[in-house]
């Protein structure tokens, strides 16, 4: 069976941020995932990843300001500056954190910016392969559902493969989340075996209601068996909202 990794952003959130890694590896997690780590020193994840016999797997680069409305910079036009700047940081956790997967959030952008918006995420996204290049690190992109983020600039899987496609790189992978794709288009075992070489990790929740992912729609039991004739041998990152405390939800994590 795959890999599962908490993400810390989403599960434990009863518990105060550093005491959410005990609980992840209290519970059977041997990974994990933070959204955005920057609140925190790297060298007190360090610590608390190395206490808990925890790996990083994943983290996002900083999304520009979060509050006011952003959600990535990565087809912002006109912020190019602002993304390489904050991608530095994006490269110094991942490298305290032995972490080698970052996602480039894409953003939000209205139609009229379309073209432009294409050009600063292709621009930025070159950027960000030359500055892993030779280290290990993939940059991740993900598809988003225009429900839960209307006017993100990327909702499809077929979307992120054109990215793909036109940049052309060995570090570039899709950050492939089954509750999104579910919701934009569906149909999730065929585009899972179609896309299956591009992509560089899996998240999962319940569809609709992001809950546990034994709740829904969606039978993940075939999914996982799926990744696994296929040897899948990555992670997939758990970034869904308990119905009720994390522990309580996690029967599909025992049963699987």
């Amino acid at each position: 069976m795959p890999k599962f990794n908490a993400n810390l952003s989403w599960l434990f959130q009863d518990r105060p941020f550093a005491a959410r890694f005990a609980a992840a590896a209290n519970a059977g997690f041997r990974g994990i995932e933070i959204l955005f780590p920057y609140d925190h020193p790297a060298s007190e994840i360090r610590s608390l990843l190395d206490a808990n016999g925890l790996e990083m797997v994943l983290l996002n680069a900083p999304p520009g300001n979060f509050s006011a409305g952003d959600r990535g910079l990565g087809a912002l036009s006109g912020r190019e500056h602002e993304f390489r700047e904050t991608f530095g940081q994006a490269l110094d956790y991942a490298a305290a954190l032995n972490c080698k997967r970052i996602h480039v959030m894409a953003g939000l952008s209205d139609a009229a910016g379309s073209a432009a918006a294409r050009r600063a995420y292709l621009s930025n996204l070159e950027y960000a392969l030359n500055q892993v290049e030779n280290s290990g690190i993939n940059i991740l992109i993900e598809p988003i559902n225009t429900r839960d983020i209307p006017g993100y600039f990327l909702t499809t899987i077929e979307q992120a493969d054109a990215v793909l496609q036109e940049l052309s790189h060995p570090a570039l992978k899709i950050q492939f989340d089954w509750y999104h794709a579910q919701i934009m288009g569906g149909d999730l075992a065929r585009r899972t075996e179609k896309y299956f070489s591009k992509t560089g990790h899996y998240q999962i929740a319940g569809v609709p209601d992001r809950a546990e992912p034994d709740i829904g729609e969606v039978n993940y039991a075939y999914l996982f068996q799926l990744v696994d004739s296929l040897q899948y041998d990555g992670w997939i990152g758990c970034e869904y909202r308990p119905k009720n405390r994390t522990e309580e939800g996690l029967r599909w994590l025992s049963n699987t």
